[in-house]
This record gives C-alpha cells, sequence and structure tokens, in this order.
C-alpha cells in the first residue's frame, strides 16, 4: 500500500489540474461559441454551433479509449502520471490557436479552421483529464475522503471558470477585437500549460493496482461498464444535470447582453455566482458527510432549480441589484450539482471491482469525461441553433420571439433537466454502508481468505 498522505497541500496542488481543464471547458460553453464565434470570428450561429458538435464527435471515440488505455499502461512511471507530461504542452498551444481568428477567408474556411483547432484541443484534453481523474479514486479510497478530494477539486474548478470569464476583459486590456482575443489566447495558453508539471510532482499511483493486469480488452471491458446498474443510474443522473448547467453557462452572457441589456454586468454576475459556489462546499461536504452524497446532490438541486425559474420572472427595468442577487443564489447550488458525481463514481468502480476483480478507473473516468464533454456540446449546439432559428442576429435588436427563446433556454429548459437529475438520485443504492462493505469483501478477498470454487 501507498504511504503517501493526502493532506491539503497534496489536494490543493493535484486540484490545479481541474482549474487547468476547467479553464478550457468553461471558456468554450461560456465564451467560445455564444460570444467569440458570433461577435468577434463572425461565424453565423449555425456554423458557430457545429463547430464544438464535430469536436465532440471525436471525443465520442477518444474518451473511452483513452481510459482503457491508461488502464491497460504499465510504464515505470505509472499507469496515469506519464501522461500528464505528454498533454500538457499540446493542450496549451492548441488552446492558444483556438482565439487566433483566420483573416481574408470564407465562412467556410473559417469553420473548418476552428473546428480542426477545436478537435486537436478535445483530443489533448483527453490525454490529460482521463488519466487524471482515474487517479481519484487511487489517491483517495475512503468514501468521505474522495468527497474531500473533489471538494478541492470542485475549487479549483470553479476558479478555472473565473479564468475563463477573464478571458474577454484579458482581450480588451490587449486592445480588444481578434487581435485582442489572439493575445489573450497566448497568455491564457501558457496558463493552463504549467500547472501539469506541479500535479505530476504531487499525484501518486498504488503499486497494488498497477501489478494487477486489464485482461478485457477495450470493447468488452465497455460492454461490461455499461452493464452496471449503478453506474447507469450514475449517468442518468450526471448527464441530465450536466446538460443543465451547460444550457446555462452558454445562455448567460447571451441573456445579460439581450434580455437585460446589462453585458457590462456579466463578469461581477459571474464572479459572485463562483464565489458563493466556493464558500458554499464547506456546506456540502457536511452534508455530504452527515448525510449521504446523493443526499446531498438531491438538496443541491432542488437549490438550482428553484433559483433558475427566478431568471425566467426577471424584466429589464428592474433595479440592478436584483440581477446581482441571482449570481449568488445559483452559484449555492451548482456547487452541489457539480462536485458530488465526480465523488460517486469512485465508489462505483469499487463496487465493479468487487464484481469482476478489475480496476477500471480509466475507462469509467473516460466514459464520465466524454459524456460531461459531450452534454456540453449537444447542449451548446441546440441552443445556439434554436437561436438561429429563432431570427436571432448579431447586430441589431431582437424580436418578441428571440426573447422568448432567450428566457425560456435560460431559465425553463435548464429547470427541467435538473429537476429529473435530482429525481434520479433519490434513491441512489451505493451509500456510505454499502461502500464499506465492498472494501472489506475487496480487502478479504485480496488477502485470499475467500475458498476457492
Amino acid at each position: 500500500m501507498s504511504n503517501r498522505k493526502l493532506d491539503w497541500r497534496r489536494k490543493s496542488v493535484y486540484a490545479t489540474g481541474d482549474f487547468t481543464v476547467n479553464t478550457a471547458l468553461a471558456s468554450l460553453s461560456m465564451i467560445y461559441a455564444s460570444y467569440f464565434l458570433i461577435e468577434v470570428a463572425a461565424l453565423r450561429p449555425a456554423l458557430a454551433a457545429m463547430v464544438p458538435f464535430v469536436g465532440r464527435v471525436v471525443d465520442a471515440v477518444t474518451d473511452p479509449l483513452m481510459g482503457r488505455i491508461s488502464d491497460r499502461t504499465r510504464w515505470a512511471g505509472g499507469r496515469r502520471r506519464p501522461y500528464f507530461l505528454i498533454g500538457a504542452l499540446p493542450f496549451g498551444v492548441s488552446f492558444a490557436l483556438l482565439w487566433a481568428n483566420p483573416p481574408d477567408v470564407s465562412q467556410f474556411e473559417r469553420f473548418l479552421y476552428f473546428t480542426a483547432t477545436y478537435c486537436v484541443l478535445s483530443v489533448a484534453i483527453t490525454i490529460l483529464s482521463v488519466p487524471y481523474l482515474a487517479l481519484q479514486p487511487e489517491m483517495a479510497e475512503d468514501y468521505d475522503d474522495r468527497t474531500s478530494l473533489n471538494t478541492y477539486r470542485n475549487a479549483a474548478s470553479v476558479l478555472g471558470v473565473a479564468a475563463a470569464i477573464a478571458i474577454r476583459p484579458l482581450a480588451e486590456t490587449f486592445g480588444g477585437g481578434t487581435s485582442g482575443f489572439a493575445s489573450a489566447g497566448i497568455v491564457m495558453g501558457v496558463v493552463v500549460t504549467v500547472p501539469w508539471v506541479a500535479v505530476h510532482a504531487v499525484s501518486f499511483e498504488r503499486p497494488e493496482f498497477q501489478s494487477r493486469a486489464a485482461e478485457l480488452g477495450w470493447r468488452e471491458g465497455l460492454e461490461v461498464v455499461l452493464r452496471h446498474a449503478t453506474f447507469r443510474r450514475l449517468i442518468g443522473l450526471y448527464l441530465t444535470g450536466r446538460i443543465g448547467l451547460d444550457i446555462v453557462t452558454t445562455m448567460i452572457v447571451i441573456y445579460m447582453t439581450h434580455w437585460l441589456a446589462r453585458s457590462e454586468d456579466f463578469e461581477l454576475v459571474m464572479l459572485l455566482f463562483l464565489g458563493s459556489s466556493v464558500f458554499s462546499l464547506p456546506l456540502w461536504l457536511y452534508i455530504a458527510r452527515r448525510f449521504e452524497k446523493s443526499a446531498a446532490y438531491v438538496f443541491g438541486t432542488v437549490w438550482w432549480a428553484m433559483s433558475l425559474l427566478l431568471l425566467g420572472i426577471a424584466q429589464p427595468d428592474w433595479p440592478r441589484w436584483t440581477s446581482l442577487v441571482y449570481g449568488p443564489l445559483m452559484g449555492i447550488g451548482f456547487a452541489a450539482v457539480d462536485l458530488m458525481p465526480w465523488s460517486m463514481v469512485g465508489d462505483v468502480i469499487d463496487e465493479d471491482d468487487l464484481s469482476c476483480g478489475e480496476r477500471r478507473e480509466g475507462l469509467y473516468n473516460g466514459l464520465f469525461t466524454f459524456l460531461r464533454k459531450l452534454g456540453g456540446a449537444v447542449a451548446v449546439s441546440i441552443v445556439l441553433l434554436t437561436l438561429d432559428l429563432s431570427g436571432f442576429r448579431k447586430d441589431g435588436s431582437q424580436s418578441d420571439e428571440v426573447m422568448t427563446t432567450i428566457r425560456a433556454l435560460t431559465s425553463v429548459v435548464p429547470f427541467v433537466f435538473v429537476a429529473v437529475s435530482g429525481w434520479l438520485a433519490l434513491g441512489y443504492p451505493l451509500t456510505r454502508t454499502r461502500h464499506g462493505r465492498v472494501l472489506a469483501e475487496i480487502r478479504e478477498r485480496d488477502e485470499g481468505r475467500w475458498p476457492t470454487a
């Protein structure tokens, strides 16, 4: 067994990996497709919607495949950690190139450039994030320790969202427009690359996990994972919650700009939103330890869903302070919905280990990462296509139909997804008591105390 101490220092540095990935993912969902491609690069919303969609089609293969590759890797440096150094530079370079708008080309040529760069970035994120997430249940084996480690990760991911929000102001400091965003992309490319050296240094793997062979191939392993009933339940609640979150993050800048006519308040509202998310994390950690992870998740979906409805009734002539209140209210529920599923997946992997005798952290987390990105991409694509069909245009005033569409997509639609997610979490079977029995039976099996058939 590894005797590495998983203290707050190690957790904090390890969490910076999620800061970098979430900086990229949040900027793609909040700023890139809905603002940069339409407002700066001047792509039609329909073409802008196709950029992330094509990129996520690539992820349909690479995420689970990368998970299985890392499961079967047997390098001297470990199964997961070497990929942090392999993927860091391509990640930073492709992220920087994503914000460089090619001059004097047609709409279709510009679309091809952004799509190709997006696909390269998606693969680089996969190389980093899947092994990174697969390390969590290995570094933290205890039911509550996993929630603690994921709390650090969640705080870092929220800071990543803040970094993503900063891209627009950073571009303005460089003069704005296409050149400003290109310069901001270079700066942020460096920011998301450097932390991976530190993540590699503080992370660790357990030798007893690496010594166990991964016998099933990628396809056979995928079939076994998808037959896992608890995992299918977790996928359902996670995917519906993630789609709800991604719809809101895509729409909020459009909502602030065109419905409330307060585009200048976007960054402030989001900072208040993120600040409340971070400060509420200890509360959700306490609830998860006092009750169950699934109970904390249900409480979070209820809070988040109720706050979403407030966006639907807000009016442009309301006092400015009302829009500043929405951010903190939503952030509290968001924190629980974003935190708990990633803590729960490690417990599912232990249950799978007991059933099959093989560690498949990479494959499980590869599927989870794929679903996270696929859900976001599909949501962004549908949202932007709906806006395009409703008659949304970059310049000029919007029609009543467009305004109604903006409000519904920001409030009612994500409310439905989040409500379904909370309903699926009710009665989640893998409780703290059940997980304790799973770990005890795994220890008995590995110590040879089970009778042989």
